[in-house]
């Protein structure tokens, strides 16, 4: 018989507060068309994209982490000191070490809080929210913050055709803590590692300086949009089965901001119904990876399209080839 003292956390997690920042620069697509062979219409048509966020000197991983931090956790009504755990989602902060958690903690008051950061891609977010849950269950902490945050205008070649106009930057945070009642379902996550070439950095760090060509993000476009429509419908719908709903009951969806075309094409494979309120926020902020989709849902809980207490259904999935769908109350 095991002499360990069974944990004592909390019977369920919920998210408790939301935060976002966007950079003060809007890009509109001209600015785009500058470096690349293309026109405004086809790349709304393509991307359903008209202006994205690129962040300054200024605003650095750290530094829009703590703003959407901040507003996140005056949300939750707590204080940072309370704030046990730290796990920050980004592929875009250049030092491999200390983790941008670490400094993030500090800088909000946490104290000596659990902080550490997780590579995951577009599907960070779910991955992060996850690993939180698990937190506050477990009983190693009451509150954990977690953060997707992306400077991806630094990974990016302005005169790749396919993917200059794609990717943002900006902040999304959420204070996940304990609950009486299930307000974050069971998470369907995986990855397809044989898939992985199809979205990747074109040159490691080590071979940057004998290669002369920076490291960005490229990506084989026709076969992550099939696979993201296709296979994630799938996983979609196996989180909403996970967590004992149908499509019906679904008040808000918010799938990753990669492209428009996915979004409305997973809303007719699933075939949400008309009352289902839908994140569309990739048209003005474009692609933010592990931000997008605490972005949208800032957005939507602030525009009032969603409201406290929705049912809604997240999904994320992207370079790894990586996923994770759950359903989750909004706070």
């Amino acid at each position: 018989m095991s002499k360990i003292r069974p944990s004592k956390g909390a019977p369920y997690a919920r998210i408790m507060g939301v935060g976002g920042y966007r950079p003060v620069r809007v890009v509109p697509n001209e600015v785009i068309l500058e470096t690349i062979d293309s026109s405004d219409e086809w790349i709304r048509s393509r991307s359903g994209i008209a202006t994205r966020h690129w962040a300054s000197p200024e605003e650095t991983v750290a530094a829009m982490s703590i703003e959407a931090s901040g507003k996140a956790i005056a949300d939750a009504g707590i204080s940072a000191d309370q704030i046990g755990g730290v796990i920050v989602s980004t592929v875009s902060h250049f030092k491999q070490t200390p983790a941008v958690a670490t400094e993030i903690a500090d800088k909000l008051g946490t104290g000596k809080a659990a902080a550490f950061d997780i590579s995951a891609g577009c599907a960070g977010f779910g991955y992060g929210l996850t690993l939180a849950k698990g937190m506050i269950v477990e009983g190693s902490a009451e509150y954990v913050l977690v953060i997707g945050v992306e400077r991806l205008s630094d990974l990016t070649d302005l005169n790749d055709r396919a993917t200059a106009f794609l990717f943002g930057d900006g902040a999304g945070a959420v204070v996940v803590g304990p609950a009486d009642e299930p307000a974050i379902g069971p998470t369907i996550w995986g990855s397809e590692g044989d898939k992985s070439e199809t979205i990747k950095q074109t040159v490691p760090w080590n071979e940057y300086d004998s290669s002369g060509k920076f490291p960005a993000i490229t990506q084989e476009g026709q076969a992550v949009f099939r696979w993201a429509v296709f296979e994630m419908a799938k996983v979609a719908q196996q989180a909403l089965d996970a967590a004992g709903i149908s499509p019906d009951d679904l008040d808000v969806f918010i799938p990753h901001q990669a492209n428009m075309r996915i979004i409305d094409s997973m809303v007719k494979t699933l075939k949400l119904p008309d009352h289902v309120t839908v994140a569309r926020d990739v048209e003005t902020t474009g692609n933010t990876s592990a931000a997008s989709i605490p972005l949208a849902m800032e957005r939507l809980l602030a525009t009032g399209q969603a409201k406290s207490g929705d049912t809604a259904l997240v999904i994320g999935f992207g370079a790894g080839l990586v996923y994770a769908a759950t359903v989750v109350t909004l706070p």
